[in-house]
C-alpha cells in the first residue's frame, strides 16, 4: 500500500513540473527561490508553446 502511494505522489510531482523543476536545481545548481521557479516556468511555457502543431 505504502508503494502505491509513494508512485501516486511521485506521478502527482511529475505532472505538475515539481520533479522537473527539482532536476533543474541539481543541474544548473541554483537554490529554490520564488525567481528561479518563475525562470523555469516561463522557459517551460516559452518551449511548450515555441512547437508549431500540426493539424
Amino acid at each position: 500500500m505504502r508503494r502505491l502511494g509513494r508512485f501516486i505522489l511521485a506521478l502527482l510531482r511529475e505532472l505538475a513540473d515539481e520533479s522537473a523543476y527539482q532536476r533543474h536545481l541539481a543541474a544548473h545548481g541554483h537554490p529554490h527561490s520564488a525567481e528561479e521557479w518563475r525562470r523555469f516556468s516561463e522557459a517551460r511555457q516559452r518551449a511548450r508553446y515555441a512547437q508549431a502543431k500540426c493539424c
